[in-house]
């Protein structure tokens, strides 16, 4: 697949790889399960120049990039997943910025974000506001120079590490009641409290945070009063597709693993990947690999093309590389029988991260949701007009 990609993509193809085995490795295995972010991960991935492709040129990024985004992930992941969430939220926590940011704002956070030297945080989900944004409680009220804002928040993924957060939040209104805005927050401001640090079946940053008379400066809003909930969707399509694109990195690991194993396992005379049944099984994991590498990458190019149809091939591409890699990794599991199953494994650890990823930016079943709302607004489109 990547081969078809334009050679300045293929050579930061391969960048990214030289840095994820060189440096990214032998990091993870010194660092193991972490549920922040360590300074030597920090100072690693700024060093990297890796955030780039999630900010524009002027504002010290290389170019926004879908396309180089997916790359990094699917490098990254199989890896050492912190590294892939660090990554997934600066983009998560800097593309709103990017879409609706003023030149000040853009000034003021966008090259901290693409150097590294700050880390961001998206803080959309709440107790009662999962899939349904509709159901968001946290409430920002208008106190002339500034707003006053007060809620809970859930499942923010670097949430700990974070010095600062794109956080959204109800703006009501007498013509919108359901008005939803969104504003750059920093750590440091009083109101802001990590009070829970989530632990999840993988080594994740995750916590719940209590936002209590939090005083944000009206230069904070982004974007106009009540242009929240359109710019969460916009971030979200951007950043969908590359929960693929990391899916199929841990798949491609957990393959490559399968394949070295089965090859010097040696069961009743024989290595085990002589066998009809192992080969079956690594035989569908490379097609399964392959199939959502295509969709993942297609989604890509038409998203960098802004074309019309991104959105639907963004949830396809989500959808079925983040269920393909899940299926593979169990198949690599079952492959190394009782090595599989044993703690530190590289398939056991791939095996509990993949499964956050069908849950996290859109459960497989909201994918299925707006792949179907998708296909009905194209019908609706073509349908001819009656007499």
């Amino acid at each position: 697949m990547f081969t078809l990609l334009p050679l300045e993509d293929q050579e930061f193809k391969e960048r990214c790889l030289q840095y994820a085995r060189s440096v990214l490795a032998p990091l993870a295995k010194q660092l193991g399960d972490v549920n922040d972010v360590p300074e030597a991960l920090r100072a690693s991935l700024a060093d990297s120049d890796i955030y780039g492709p999630l900010f524009p040129k002027a504002y010290g990024g290389t170019g926004l990039s879908a396309v180089r985004i997916c790359l990094v992930r699917e490098t990254i992941a199989g890896i050492y997943a912190p590294a892939d969430t660090t990554f997934a939220m600066q983009g998560l926590g800097g593309y709103p910025i990017v879409l609706a940011g003023s030149e000040s704002q853009k000034a003021r956070y966008l090259p901290e974000l693409a150097a590294g030297r700050r880390l961001s945080t998206f803080c959309l989900t709440e107790p009662e506001a999962g899939s349904d944004v509709s159901a968001l409680q946290t409430e920002a009220r208008d106190a002339g120079d500034h707003y006053v804002i007060n809620g809970r928040k859930r499942f923010i993924s670097n949430g700990y590490s974070a010095d600062m957060g794109v956080l959204f939040a109800r703006t009501p209104t007498s013509e919108n009641p359901m008005a939803l805005s969104a504003f750059i927050v920093e750590k440091d401001m009083t109101g802001w409290n990590v009070d829970w640090r989530i632990e999840l079946m993988a080594s994740h940053d995750i916590v719940e945070f209590e936002i209590k008379d939090l005083h944000v400066p009206k230069e904070n809003l982004l974007g106009p009063p009540g242009a929240g909930f359109k710019l969460a969707m916009q971030t979200l399509d951007l950043m969908r597709m590359s929960v693929g694109a990391a899916a199929v990195g841990m798949a491609q690991t957990a393959l490559d693993e399968s394949m070295r194993y089965a090859r010097k396992r040696v069961q009743f005379g024989r290595p085990i990947v002589d066998y009809q049944s192992t080969g079956f099984k690594l035989a569908d994991m490379v097609t399964e690999i392959q199939a959502a590498r295509s969709l993942v990458y297609l989604a890509a190019i038409k998203k960098d093309r802004a074309d019309p149809s991104a959105t639907l091939h963004s949830s396809i591409a989500k959808m079925y590389a983040t269920e393909a890699a899940f299926r593979c990794i169990d198949q690599a599991v079952q492959i190394h029988g009782g090595m599989g199953v044993v703690k530190g494994a590289t398939v056991e650890r791939l095996y509990r991260e993949i499964r956050p990823l069908r849950v996290y930016e859109g459960t497989t079943e909201i994918q299925k949701l707006i792949i179907a709302n998708q296909l009905l607004k194209e019908a609706k489109k073509n349908e001819p007009l009656t007499p």
